[in-house]
């Protein structure tokens, strides 16, 4: 029996019978993504890096695994699935499409999470500097970590999201098609990462029309991954006490932007609301912010606030 919170049973969305993949499901927003999934009972497949089962190089020396991920799903009441896949090896990303045409036949939702490039975008002291003075390699990998990714999973996975109609296709990024078109995004290497993706959800949406499938790119407010949360020095329970300006820890403090940050679960719990709806072409091709889609579909992150950290931007 697919078991839910309390306070979810009358508003989480069934998706039971749905097959989704998470790629990039290890942390973050991914993992986030897939426990939405997980809550609203789907079958979730969470790839990424770092694995308790196989040995693979990662650009973090984090401790989270896909196996964690998958098992949250599973506790949340859907089924995980971990598969560890390195998505800038095309041959792994070719064989993980071989073994879910041959394990599920299909894939309803597809989620492109992929990313890896937090640590080399570097710290905001280095942001906002020219090209010129970046390291060339390091930003190349960034391209390759946050757009190379996306189109070897859309390649090789999509003839599995267009097998039969209604496939959704998201991609994450980070800020709206709008809003990154009129703001400068940390520098030259990140600012291309981040808008490509958004374009890539259009151009795809434009190649996915014709089989009743729906692309649309997807970006969370400021989130409280656990990242973020360890550069502050605090969890998911005290998370508030970063921005005490009368804290002793030696951690910095956060802005008061940070009030409006959000769990991982709330930009999920959008794509869950895209997947559930029957009229989901009608994002087709949108760029949309996990606050959007909280005031169209009305559900509210883990704490039961609407957090939109771009409102005040």
């Amino acid at each position: 029996m697919r078991m839910a919170h309390p306070a979810l049973v009358a508003t989480t969305p069934d998706l039971g019978g749905r097959v989704a993949v998470v790629a990039g499901a290890t942390r973050g927003a991914g993992r986030g993504i897939a426990a939405a999934l997980g809550e609203a009972g789907a079958t979730v497949v969470c790839t990424g890096r770092t694995s308790e089962t196989v040995a693979m190089a990662s650009d973090y020396d984090r401790p989270e695994t896909i196996e964690e991920t998958a098992r949250l799903v599973t506790e949340l009441g859907g089924t995980g699935i971990a598969m560890a896949v390195d998505h800038l090896d095309v041959a792994q990303v070719k064989a993980l499409a071989d073994r879910l045409r041959a394990d599920f036949g299909v894939i309803d939702v597809l989620v492109n999470d992929l990313w890896g490039a937090e640590i080399l975008k570097g710290p905001p002291l280095s942001w906002n500097r020219p090209i010129w003075e970046h390291d060339l390699d390091d930003g190349l990998r960034i391209l390759r970590l946050g757009v190379h990714t996306h189109l070897i999973t859309s390649h090789c996975l999509l003839p599995l999201v267009v097998t039969r109609p209604g496939g959704l296709l998201v991609e994450v990024t980070d800020g709206t098609a709008e809003f990154n078109a009129n703001h400068y995004r940390v520098s030259a290497f990140y600012d291309l990462a981040k808008v490509s993706v958004n374009r890539l959800a259009y151009s795809q949406g434009h190649d996915l029309a014709q089989y009743g499938a729906t692309a649309v790119s997807v970006t969370p407010g400021w989130l409280r991954s656990e990242m973020m949360l360890a550069n502050y020095g605090v969890t998911e329970t005290n998370w508030h006490m970063s921005m005490d300006h009368g804290r002793t820890d030696g951690y910095p403090v956060a802005p008061p932007g940070f009030e409006a940050s959000e769990t991982p679960r709330f930009v999920g719990r959008g794509v869950v609301a895209i997947a559930a709806d029957p009229g989901r072409a009608r994002w087709n091709q949108r760029s949309v912010s996990s606050a959007d889609l909280s005031r169209v579909y009305g559900f509210t992150d883990t704490d039961g606030r609407r957090p939109d950290a771009w409102a005040e931007q």
